[in-house]
């Protein structure tokens, strides 16, 4: 049956394709957008569009009015030269606002995004949602804290609500994984260290259907729930397939990690007095150093969650949508 849902973030990826999936099946979508923020694919969707902000409370009392399920995606994601104060205010602090106005407004069930980068690097790989706390940055301390903060808030307002963590998004539309294809697609492309550590992707359609049941499953308040691809993968694995949807050679050379981190570090010193973006930075190595792999078995058995689209396939529409967009050749 239709229900009146209302989304935030909107306007970025996630969010995006979260709203236009809840309309495709039936739904009466609300999508909350900052002033200047382009909603003419919302619109042409046929989704309502309301102007607010997550650090002005007022703007958010009247547009969750009539609302059955909130679905919280918006967040200041992590950029260089961004206050740190500024993932806080955003991030829990707007948080607080938002679920103090679904709560006055008799919200049935409040979904709040979160990301598995609170739990930093995994050791002992797959990660339930058991494995500690251990965000790394700036961005992952403050959605922890917007996660805790939620939580809380269920228990203690009596609000139905749920918390998931999603995994590596990618899929048409995606832009953060286009450096990684266009490195790979040009033939530039080098592997530090060893290449077998391990890394998990979410196709965003198989993501999106997993927040549609967190908002519509009975029975899993106060829940914090992994949404990722059916399984993980090495990064030689990954490089490699992103290489076969490419048609293109990779390079078997392995270069050693250290001299990139040293580079990212004096990289960083020197650019962010300037405030410019460094071409390199540590937390880009992570990417090569760090086990990112984590266990879906709770999504599974309260969800029914069933993530379809292998990673070859998802990689393939990626790259389709790139090549599309005049991103790569």
């Amino acid at each position: 049956m239709s229900k009146k849902v209302f989304v935030t973030g909107a306007t970025g990826f996630t969010g995006g394709h979260l709203a236009r999936h809840l309309k495709a099946k039936g739904n009466d979508v609300i999508a909350l957008a900052r002033k200047g923020k382009d909603v003419s694919a919302l619109e042409a969707a046929g989704i309502t569009v309301v102007r607010g902000d997550l650090l002005n409370p007022d703007s958010l009392t009247e547009a969750v009015q009539g609302v059955e399920i909130v679905y919280h995606i918006a967040a200041v994601y992590r950029e260089e030269n961004i206050p740190r104060h500024t993932f806080f205010d955003v991030n829990v602090e707007g948080t607080r606002h938002l679920l103090k106005a679904a709560k006055a407004a008799g919200v049935k069930r409040f979904v709040h995004c979160s990301t598995v980068g609170v739990q930093g690097e995994i050791s002992n790989p797959p990660a339930s949602e058991d494995h500690p706390f251990k965000p790394g940055d700036y961005y992952q301390e403050s959605k922890m804290q917007g996660e805790l903060l939620a939580l809380d808030f269920f228990k203690k307002e009596k609000l139905s609500g749920a918390v998931f963590r999603p995994v590596g998004i990618y899929g048409p539309g995606d832009m953060r994984f286009l450096k990684l294809f266009k490195f790979i697609g040009s033939g530039k492309f080098r592997m530090f260290g060893s290449g077998e550590k391990l890394y998990h992707l979410t196709y965003i359609d198989d993501l999106v259907e997993g927040i549609r049941l967190m908002g519509e499953t009975a029975g899993i308040e106060g829940q914090v729930i992994t949404l990722a691809g059916a399984r993980y993968t090495t990064l030689n694995e990954l490089a490699q397939t992103i290489a076969d949807v490419l048609e293109v050679k990779l390079s078997k050379l392995h270069l050693p990690v250290w001299p990139a981190l040293a580079a990212g570090a004096v990289c960083e010193t020197i650019c962010r007095p300037f405030k410019i973006d460094p071409p390199i930075y540590r937390r880009r190595v992570d990417f090569f150093t760090k086990d990112r792999a984590f266990t879906i078995d709770k999504a599974q058995a309260l969800l029914h969650y069933h993530p379809s689209v292998d990673l070859k396939t998802g990689l393939t529409k990626t790259a389709e949508w790139y090549r599309a967009q005049g991103l790569i050749e």
